[in-house]
């Protein structure tokens, strides 16, 4: 690319820049204003130096984009994002999967949870590999030990036991062990003890992740969280290499070993990862500054994954094009959709990404693009599905995830609590303070909700309505009786 051509691209982008910020100079809260032909033809335009007959002397042949330069890096940027996007070597493979689903339980001490018990840890467990397309759960077995995080995990007794019910299933190819996250070398021991994969919740809960990631932001996000992972299984690769090839650990005179230009690698991944969020952040600050000069208040709905946010949202929009889903993490991406309360103030829900016990904190950071949105709020509804046995603990799951956001305390403050799902309770009545007993799906206590909501966002945002009564008299308007009309002011 030869130098005038990149200086006439950088003018196109600055030119370009300029007409952007012009352009969102005023806030659009209906319509765009019509904009004068001249301007707007001048704005489609191509750009062209004065005197070359609309052609620029650096274009080449007639026909040859102007803006080659340019486009050459768009089609980098694209393509290194292909790149960052590709098959995922964590990946279990398309084919099915045959799982034994294991859960160590504690009995006593500090790893024990008071707000649950082993049977319902292990239905949770079973719920995520369900939700997997072509994955099935042979057997779930519950073997007790005092502390998960010594090597083997169990004792060595009950070790034995576990891995003769394991060896006697048939064509097992895989055993989830319900824990957060077990190390490499744990994982190995397992794995040749009983010769199929491990995996943990990490793994499990990031490949639904990978399944259901739509939009780039998300594919992008699971990226981020697979690095953890890949240093982890790299540190087992490299003491294995040591042990079955011995001698020098240097690449061909590079001066580095494997281990260490194998960590530059997933830095230089990573930091890729990272810069392509950035960008997509700085997009999305963008919206929303537009919302926020429309003056659109902001209400994200949170809460344990599949307590039924989705459809609390289509029921208080009447959007018909939201299609819930009866399944774990179906929501991965923020997504916005326009509501009205009872005083016809139009409302921003904001759907977000449905929240798990012992989520690995890794996996709440790498998301932590996507749950930024949840910070500039004027409201959180925090949705509880109260039919289910661990609903106390899903609430206390819920709000230290929260807690870790820091959000602003007004926000934590002012949070409405939905108590959904109470169709399914005979004579329900929330025993909680300020709880609202809602059912989403049959629209149960839908208007109780949204004027809590309007109450909650005329404080937090000073916003106030007015009744103005207007007498229509006058033989035209005659006919008409005397009309109230509302009006929401700032």
């Amino acid at each position: 690319m030869g130098p005038g051509r990149l200086s006439w691209s950088l003018l196109r982008r600055c030119r370009r820049a300029v007409a952007v910020a012009l352009a969102l100079g005023a806030p659009r809260c209906g319509p765009p204003p019509a904009r004068p032909l001249s301007a707007a033809a001048a704005l489609r335009a191509p750009l062209r130096p004065p005197g070359t007959g609309g052609r620029a002397p650096w274009d080449g042949p007639a026909g040859a984009g102007g803006d080659e330069g340019e486009e050459e890096e768009e089609d980098e940027d694209e393509a290194a994002l292909e790149e960052l996007l590709g098959p995922s070597p964590l990946a279990p493979g398309p084919g099915a999967q045959r799982i034994a689903v294991v859960h160590p339980a504690v009995k006593w001490g500090p790893h024990k949870s008071p707000l649950t018990n082993a049977e319902l840890q292990i239905a949770e467990a079973v719920a995520l590999v369900d939700t997997l397309q072509n994955w099935t759960v042979l057997d779930k077995i519950i073997i007790p030990t005092k502390n998960p995080n010594k090597k083997f995990i169990f004792g060595k007794g009950n070790f034995q036991v576990l891995t003769e019910k394991i060896k006697k299933l048939p064509h097992l190819t895989a055993v989830f062990l319900n824990l957060e996250r077990i190390s490499s070398l744990t994982k190995k021991e397992l794995e040749d003890a009983w010769g199929v994969q491990v995996f943990d919740r990490y793994t499990v809960v990031l490949h639904i992740f990978r399944c259901n990631a739509q939009t780039k932001e998300a594919k992008l996000q699971v990226a981020l969280a697979e690095i953890p992972l890949l240093r982890s299984n790299l540190k087992n690769e490299v003491s294995q290499r040591d042990q079955q090839r011995g001698g020098s650990r240097y690449i061909m005179g590079s001066g580095e070993t494997f281990l260490e230009t194998q960590n530059r690698v997933l830095k230089e991944r990573e930091l890729k990862i990272r810069n392509a969020l950035e960008k997509l952040r700085r997009k999305r600050a963008l919206l929303r500054t537009q919302r926020r000069k429309c003056e659109f208040p902001m209400v994200s709905v949170m809460g344990y994954t599949n307590c039924g946010k989705t459809t609390l949202i289509k029921a208080l929009t009447g959007e018909a094009g939201l299609q819930p889903r009866d399944q774990l993490f179906a929501t991965l991406d923020i997504t916005a959709h326009a509501g009205y309360l009872p005083s016809h103030m139009a409302v921003i829900y904001v759907d977000t990404i449905g929240f798990l016990t012992d989520l690995p904190h890794n996996l709440v950071e790498s998301f932590s693009a996507t749950l930024e949105e949840v910070a500039y709020s004027d409201l959180i509804v925090h949705v509880r599905d109260i039919t289910h046995p661990e609903t106390i603990l899903q609430k206390a799951t819920v709000l230290s995830v929260l807690r870790n956001l820091n959000l602003p305390s007004h926000l934590l403050d002012s949070i409405v609590e939905v108590h959904n799902k109470v169709d399914l309770i005979e004579r329900y009545k929330p025993t909680e303070e300020n709880a609202l007993a809602v059912s989403a799906l049959h629209g149960h206590g839908l208007e109780e909700l949204k004027q809590e909501i309007e109450k909650k966002i005329l404080t937090a945002t000073g916003k106030k309505i007015l009744t103005v009564n207007i007498n229509l008299e006058g033989p035209q308007l005659r006919n008409y009786e005397n009309r109230q009309v509302n009006f929401t002011l700032t």
